[in-house]
């Protein structure tokens, strides 16, 4: 990297989020790794969140990364999903990306902002993340056809009901014989 006019050295930052365990950043991770090996990027710092993207910008990160993000500096993400959960919510923090001049690359869209607000910028992000958000209500939407056929078929979904087998079966009658005589569950937990 070379220095700016201020004297400052950009930075490459990665940004990495999961909404869930089942989702892997690692993937994310190999992503952007390729990336910046394909275009002789040096990658200085990873943002790790495992979190909801419900979930608000100070919670997913997005808030201290806005706050330590200087002009010239290069953001990298996987797809714009990873920013925010709607078209409003992407060009929110893409706007505020560019009013700091910091570059954007959403890696899975081939999108590259320059840091710079033009109206080829604003349709490019505007159809992005629209495509971003059609794309997570059909995954919504064959979810929950998924479920409804299931159901109709007699699947149970959820968790089962009923009592099932405990590993404190076994110590039923010293547990019982306790609480009837006044021990507290706190207590019996504690010895059982």
């Amino acid at each position: 990297m070379t220095q700016n006019e201020t004297g400052y050295f950009p930075r490459v930052i990665a940004y990495l989020r999961i909404s869930t365990g089942t989702q892997d950043l690692n993937t994310q991770k190999l992503e952007l790794h390729e990336y910046a090996r394909r275009n002789d990027i040096k990658i200085n710092d990873f943002i790790e969140v495992e979190i909801s993207s419900r979930k608000s910008t100070k919670e997913r990160k997005i808030d201290k990364l806005l706050e330590n993000l200087q002009a010239g500096d290069l953001l990298l993400v996987s797809e714009l999903s990873r920013l925010g959960r709607s078209v409003g919510q992407i060009i929110q923090i893409v706007d505020a990306l560019i009013k700091i001049q910091v570059r954007l690359v959403a890696v899975k869209e081939s999108i590259k902002i320059n840091g710079k607000q033009n109206i080829q910028t604003k349709t490019m992000i505007t159809m992005f993340g629209l495509f971003a958000e059609i794309e997570r209500d059909l995954i919504s939407e064959r979810t929950k056809q998924g479920l409804s056929a299931a159901r109709k078929n007699g699947k149970i979904l959820g968790r089962p009901k009923g009592s099932g087998k405990s590993k404190l079966d076994e110590f039923k009658p010293e547990i019982e014989a306790l609480l009837k005589n006044g021990s507290s569950k706190t207590f019996v937990a504690q010895f059982i």
